[in-house]
């Protein structure tokens, strides 16, 4: 029984020196550090341990180190940081050089007097004077405990890298929670360890008092059969014990490793995002230098396209986005699933009239004069071709200059991480004088294209012109950082260019959460395009993403071709630090749904390690067969070029084990080109010639109309204080619109009737009879309300 004992008090005395090894793992200090003096691996004198901030195991100061004979001792400043003792010349040195450093876990210290110390690690010696012995102790004492430290580091975990800093102070406040519980557990389980070992005791004492008295022989066995089950219960108890104290072992050096391997991810985090910072600085800094230097204004540098590559790459005439950017993305997994060569034009001349075989060896040469892939760039939006069309209506070319306001974004967005962008109340600081609802229309600017895809007679090359328009809404984007406003609900936009471009268009806000807006667009040169796009957007952190979510749908007139496509996510990026940039990345996939020709076109994301293009589109027009047809290249913000092809193979194996296909193909044609920015555009919000008249005063439009917002007025008007409380008093006006809805939904639910309701003023829900989704589709009536200036039915949402 005293053996058992004896196993006891040992398990208790190894949970107190657990228990009382706890708060040292929590606030990461070297044991001696604290106020404890002589702390455990350390062996110092009572005052030894050298004064250091809370929660650091650093210590830093200066010593004098022998160099040589000729110039002897000479003054260094040392750093004893994570086990490494590292020297300098000065303070200043500690930026960027490093004279020496000596490992302390296979460090041997040694006094030779009163102020020396002698450190020698392998082939490596370094003799230490201090300026008293006093010093040299508090030295010596850190020394020690730093080397005590290294050496349970390195058997806790030899894989580990040792390179522990101390916890911030939130950390330490999330640790000393499990940290305090743990240590009431122990302290319970020591308690039971000392009963355990009391009772035994005495149980053992009681069994050999009644096996010292005269039983009769039946109770002398059945004392017989206690005594073995008490030995069980001692022998269980240990058992019991010694699995604790295992378990507590296995415990405490699992949480050093997990505590080591948290510490070291939020070291790696706090690195990156002051290296992104740096980064950020330093990329400012270069701007403004280039910028500052003479016969660099026009940034007349060009990139020469090359044909067999089949890349496109062109030249960019102003400065680039991408000098200041702070995050980048690695190249694409993915390889281009198809390469393009350039076919031989004399093997391959036009034969009939044809388009699809047009070919010579320049793009120029695929120029005919009845040839619907006339130079699209050629004409601007406000040009018009058309015989039946008015000229057009002379329109604002600028508005007031956006005003230097400075705001902090980040102190703004940090408590919004997460959320649904729309739900964000944001200043209009960080908008454009535009809604949602013009931004959408803006996506007819290239409205041309399709003029010129009605005269196709070839479904494969009305494609390639749909697909060169559903790349050119992403034009306007490139500098456009700025938030479009949020309608409000029953907010309407109505664009109407029927006399001179021939088109006119209707958006409407048709739900507020989530955000979603309806949009219309009748021509009268042969075709029609219709949409119901919701806005889903998340905040990152560093990035937002914005994915459009709905279907396009665009139809022509007089052969009932059909397309149907979706938007690709767009991206804002350096959130935090560095200048806004935007990408667009994904793909889309184009369907004709009557002849079933399909378009893939691939939006490359941006990387600093690829040697493409940045934002690069590529492409293949196929028939229902599956037969590629064109090649579609290009990028979103300049241009886009279609290539016929004549001839198409399979190449050889990438390595990732996909097959390439090699197309060859004629010469490019440039389908559609950017329309260059207005004069002083970086002053009105980067806004094209099309977005400057979008918000322009009109008469007979509806009460509902975006023009008609005033918050968006002010702001366009420099007005910007005044438009933030004019935004607040339209978004509590639109809360209680909302408030009252849900009252009425509440009254009728108590009465048993049927409430219905948010219903769109110029929109109805019909499922579409093409991807069977519940689409808001223009029901009529807006432009009749217009001709007879009867609005009696809008809403007073202003």
């Amino acid at each position: 029984m005293g053996k058992a004992a004896a196993l006891c008090g040992g398990g208790t005395r190894g949970l107190v020196s657990l228990l009382s090894a706890v708060p040292c793992l929590a606030c990461h200090e070297l044991p001696a550090m604290s106020a404890e003096p002589g702390g455990r691996g350390g062996g110092g004198p009572a005052g030894g341990p050298p004064a250091a901030p809370p929660g650091s195991d650093t210590y830093k100061g200066w010593l004098f180190k022998w160099t040589n004979y000729l110039k002897g001792y000479q003054r260094r400043w040392f750093v004893l940081s994570n086990g490494l003792l590292s020297y300098y010349r000065t303070q200043a040195e500690m930026a960027h050089t490093c004279r020496g450093t000596i490992n302390l876990s296979t460090a041997h210290i040694d006094t030779e007097d009163s102020c020396n110390i002698v450190l020698s690690n392998g082939g490596r010696t370094y003799h230490l004077k201090a300026n008293s012995e006093v010093e040299r102790q508090r030295w010596v004492t850190a020394l020690e405990l730093a080397k005590a430290k290294a050496i349970r580091m390195r058997n806790n975990q030899s894989d580990d890298s040792g390179d522990e800093e101390p916890a911030s102070q939130s950390d330490k406040s999330e640790l000393h929670g499990p940290l305090k519980t743990l240590s009431s557990k122990l302290e319970d389980l020591s308690t039971c360890n000392e009963l355990i070992a009391k009772h035994g005791a005495a149980l053992q004492r009681s069994l050999s008092e009644l096996e010292s008295l005269r039983l009769p022989a039946d109770s002398g066995e059945k004392i017989k059969a206690v005594n073995e089950r008490a030995t069980l219960f001692r022998i269980t108890s240990n058992a019991m014990i010694n699995a604790c104290r295992d378990f507590l072992d296995l415990a405490e050096s699992h949480s050093r490793k997990w505590q080591r391997l948290l510490q070291h991810e939020r070291e790696q985090r706090i690195r990156l995002e002051e290296t992104i910072e740096q980064l950020a600085k330093q990329h400012n800094s270069l701007e403004r230098a280039c910028r500052g230097a003479p016969g660099l204004a026009s940034g007349t540098a060009s990139i020469s396209s090359t044909a067999k590559a089949g890349s496109v790459q062109s030249a960019k005439g102003e400065a680039s986005d991408e000098d200041e950017e702070t995050e980048y993305f690695d190249a694409m997994e993915d390889a281009p699933a198809f390469i393009t060569v350039t076919a031989d034009p004399k093997h391959h001349r036009r034969s009939g009239s044809n388009l699809s075989g047009a070919s010579e060896g320049h793009p120029e040469d695929w120029n005919l004069e009845d040839s619907v892939f006339e130079s699209s760039n050629q004409s601007s939006y406000n040009e018009s071709t058309g015989k039946d069309l008015l000229p057009r209506k002379r329109r604002r070319t600028r508005i007031p200059d956006k005003p230097n306001y400075s705001l902090n974004l980040w102190s703004i967005m940090k408590n919004c991480i997460g959320k649904e962008l729309s739900k964000i109340p944001m200043p209009v600081n960080f908008n454009e004088p535009l809604s949602m609802l013009q931004r959408l229309t803006e996506d007819l600017e290239y409205h041309e294209l399709l003029d010129k895809a009605v005269k196709c007679e070839s479904s494969t090359e009305q494609m390639c012109f749909v697909a060169a328009f559903s790349v050119s809404s992403y034009s306007t984007t490139v500098h456009r950082t700025a938030k479009p406003f949020n309608p409000l609900l029953g907010e309407t936009y109505e664009l109407d260019r029927l006399e001179e471009l021939g088109f006119r268009s209707l958006c409407e806000q048709v739900s507020h959460h989530p955000p979603a807006a309806a949009h219309h667009v009748y021509s009268r040169r042969g075709w029609t395009l219709w949409q119901e796009i919701t806005i889903a957007s998340k905040f990152r952190g560093k990035y937002l993403s914005i994915m459009p979510l709905g279907a396009i749908h665009l139809e022509f007139h007089s052969s009932g071709n059909h397309y149907v496509w979706r938007k690709v996510t767009s991206t804002v990026h350096n959130i935090i630090v560095g200048k806004l940039w935007i990408d667009q990345s994904g793909e889309i996939e184009i369907v004709n749904h009557k002849s079933k020709d399909k378009c893939q076109l691939k939006f490359t994301p941006y990387s600093y390690f690829s040697r493409d293009v940045p934002r690069k589109v590529t492409g293949v027009v196929s028939d229902a067969d599956g037969k590629a047809h064109y090649v579609m290249s290009g990028t979103w913000d300049e241009k886009m070029e279609c290539s016929k092809i004549v001839h198409s193979s399979h190449g050889s194996t990438s390595t990732e084990g996909k097959q390439k296909t090699v197309y060859q193909t004629l010469s490019p044609k440039v389908l559609w080109r950017k329309y260059p920015l207005p004069e002083n555009a970086e002053n009105m919000y980067f806004f094209s010639e099309l977005a400057l008249t979008l918000n322009e005063p009109e008469e007979r439009v509806a009460p509902t109309d975006s023009r008609l917002r005033p918050d968006q007025r002010l702001m366009e008007s420099g007005r910007w204080d005044e438009a933030n409380v004019e935004k607040q008093r339209l978004e509590e006006k639109q809360r209680a619109v909302r408030r009252r809805r849900e009252a009425e939904a509440v009254e009728a639910l108590e009465e048993g009737k049927d409430y219905e309701g948010y219903i769109p003023l110029w929109f109805e829900r019909k499922v579409d009879a093409v991807t069977g989704e519940l689409i808001c589709v223009y029901k009529g009536g807006y432009w009749e309300a217009k001709d007879k200036q009867d609005w009696s039915v809008c809403p007073d949402i202003f």
